[in-house]
């Protein structure tokens, strides 16, 4: 949807597929388990991190508290009209591949997706920044997702966008009607699925 991302190459190959300097993610080690609310290294132009996770601007509940909860995906069929997201700016999630599960609770089966011949996946996401209590300013990040393509419908009714390297550009870019075109479904036959049997899911 994704649940789960990793992100093992080192940042010097990352760079290098970018075509931009590691900067500050120069020390990020390999991981293999990515969970929401953690940070996460993030495209826009540079290398950065940002948290998993938009907590939404504005929204309160009956009282007129705001609201904590997290987003870490957004549908990409609402995502550019709902107030939650106003003002948003669009990034890329860079990782090797992400996790998703099927079956009953305590005999969930977890599958690992990754691109055939390795290298790369950018998820096309959205950013903000949350002001917390105290005025700590957090970057935050979350994925925008599709309908399912071949590869990925018979484990997950929703998978991530998906985008070339060479359409990350127009996603960056100041065209709103050229990065809505790129939210379909990545074309099948392009990724591998393989069960996940060798990650700690830290209690998961």
């Amino acid at each position: 949807m994704p649940g789960r991302f990793f992100l093992d190459s080192p940042m010097a190959d990352l760079s290098a597929a970018l075509g931009v300097p590691t900067g500050v993610v120069d020390d990020e080690p390999a991981r293999h388990n990515i969970a929401p609310g953690q940070e996460i290294v993030v495209f826009d132009g540079a290398l950065r991190r940002m948290r998993w996770g938009i907590v939404p601007v504005g929204r309160v509940n009956a009282r007129g508290r705001p609201v904590m909860e997290q987003i870490i995906n957004a549908r990409s069929e609402t995502v550019f009209d709902k107030s939650a997201f106003d003002g948003v700016e669009r990034a890329v999630i860079p990782v090797n591949g992400w996790y998703e599960w099927t079956g009953e609770k305590r005999r969930k089966t977890a599958w690992r997706i990754a691109p055939k011949g390795g290298g790369f996946l950018y998820f096309a996401a959205i950013t903000d920044v949350w002001t917390a209590p105290g005025g700590l300013q957090v970057p935050q990040v979350a994925a925008v997702t599709c309908a399912p393509n071949k590869d990925v419908a018979a484990i997950h009714h929703r998978m991530g966008v998906l985008l070339d390297r060479d359409a990350l550009a127009v996603w960056l870019g100041d065209d709103l009607e050229a990065a809505k075109a790129l939210m379909e479904p990545w074309p099948a036959g392009r990724l591998v699925i393989t069960e996940a049997k060798d990650v700690n899911w830290d209690g998961l």
